[in-house]
């Protein structure tokens, strides 16, 4: 049995934009380094999460020691930056504060606006995109669905999420705060991804009629713009579009910047000196953050938008410690269910040991049994394995009963220690694959003393087939 929950990251909290878009992990990227950390020998399965406001990991691994310096080696060389330059800026959790840390994120308790309701989704797909790299297992998918799960239950049984807020209401806000009443602006929104149509869909209900979008998936512009009657306009012709609108909000998926301060140079020139606003609420960044000093531009990113959306949290605050309660329960419930794949392997090992000691004393004293008839032989065999089994019948029951409780660590922990069953298990991990045990248990999972003290454990070969998902 081994495995510890470790989860590493970044976020608004933490890091500037500027960092953060640096660590951030489109689909493309995020595959490739998911297969990259589970092609480590210390790490099994692996789920990243990349949001405008984060970038986790979060890991099942042998070694979590291990495991972390080869995760933030991997953030650190996809981002061109060196891993101590992320000193300070990345946090890591282990065990039940890793469950804490993605259910709290997955509830919206963790997000810049608290109990914004578009993490969910953001979860759900990084989930899925591990799905389909084949890189999750029996741990981490339990522990993705409980963290939807409770996710769901927070927004179901508090009012964290009420009023729709998010960061495209916060954006289209700043933008009236900035230049008053918005219904005769125009707007241009770059990006038809799910922040763009939160965008538009704010908008709307505050009477701006004329929307802009531009976009790659053009299909996907047209079918926006005609739900809120505005426009797709092709990026061919974003350069005249700049050239008219009043307010800019772009929100693309884009590894690079699309809106350079040469090219929005030309733009200002050509405006003969109206005003544009520039709200860019994309990581990495649509736009060249230089151009703030340009006559009549003004641009907002993350950064700008979170110093807004500060004192949102007071408001929220009550609901948030009930959502933090519920969050509470649903980790208690995932430790009890780890608790309870630790029993079922110290059950088998138990069992594996008495019949262990039967064979060998009845191999050591066959000389003295040379007169027995078969029949006598097959009858001391199984009175000798019916003492055993007496013996062990109460610790079983008393273990099987303590499975969902504290007192299954310290009778697994005896047990396992009084037996040597910690021993035995290291010399069949020597000869035999991986995960053998495992998997009638469910898969692997961490050990609750692993769990608790994140100490690793040794003596583990790699077997690739045991990442993929169960």
């Amino acid at each position: 049995m081994n495995g510890v929950l470790l989860a590493l990251g970044i976020s608004h909290k933490t890091a500037p934009v500027a960092l953060r878009e640096r660590l951030a992990l489109p689909e493309g990227r995020a595959a490739g380094t998911l297969r990259e950390l589970v092609g480590d020998a210390s790490i099994h399965e692996a789920v990243a999460i990349s949001t405008c406001n984060r970038t986790e990991l979060h890991l099942v691994a042998d070694d979590p020691v291990e495991a972390e310096n080869v995760a933030l080696s991997a953030l650190s060389r996809h981002a061109g930056i060196r891993p101590t330059e992320l000193l300070g800026r990345i946090y890591s959790f282990r065990g039940a504060e890793a469950a804490r840390q993605l259910f709290s994120v997955a509830s919206g308790l963790d997000s810049m606006i608290v109990g914004e309701a578009e993490v969910q989704g953001q979860v759900k797909r990084a989930y899925e995109l591990a799905l389909v790299e084949g890189v999750t297992g029996p741990i981490s998918n339990r522990l993705f669905r409980d963290a939807l799960a409770t996710g769901k239950r927070v927004r179901t049984e508090t009012a964290l999420s009420r009023g729709r807020t998010s960061v495209s209401t916060v954006a289209v806000d700043l933008a009236r705060a900035a230049l008053g009443d918005l219904e005769q602006r125009r707007v241009l929104i770059l990006g038809a991804g799910e922040n763009g149509e939160l965008t538009a869909q704010a908008l709307s209900e505050r009477g701006v009629t004329t929307v802009f979008i531009a976009n790659r998936r053009y299909d996907r512009a047209i079918g926006l713009a005609q739900r809120f009657g505005g426009a797709a306009v092709r990026f061919d012709d974003l350069p005249e579009e700049l050239l008219a609108a009043d307010i800019v909000v772009s929100s693309t998926g884009s590894p690079h910047q699309i809106l350079g301060r040469d090219e929005l140079a030309l733009v200002a020139d050509g405006r003969a000196g109206r005003p544009l606003l520039l709200i860019d609420i994309a990581v990495p960044r649509d736009i060249d953050p230089s151009v703030r000093d340009l006559p009549s531009i003004t641009l907002y990113d993350m950064d700008d938008l979170q110093r807004e959306v500060a004192r949102n949290l007071s408001g929220r605050e009550a609901e948030a410690a009930r959502a933090r309660a519920i969050v509470d329960e649903e980790v208690e419930r995932l430790e009890r269910w780890l608790a309870g794949l630790d029993v079922v392997p110290t059950i088998a090992a138990l069992r594996e040991r008495g019949e262990e000691v039967v064979r060998r004393a009845l191999a050591e004293n066959e000389h003295r049994f040379e007169s027995l008839s078969d029949a006598d032989r097959d009858r001391l065999q199984a009175m000798a394995r019916s003492i055993v089994g007496r013996l062990l019948h109460e610790p079983t029951l008393r273990l099987k009963s303590a499975a969902d409780g504290e007192a299954a660590y310290g009778y697994v922990q005896t047990l396992r220690e009084l037996f040597g069953l910690e021993a035995d298990a290291a010399a069949r991990d020597r000869g035999t694959p991986r995960g053998a045990a495992g998997d009638a248990a469910g898969g692997e999972v961490a050990s609750l003393d692993e769990r608790r003290s994140g100490a690793p454990r040794a003596g583990h070969s790699r077997d690739a087939s045991h990442r993929r998902r169960s």
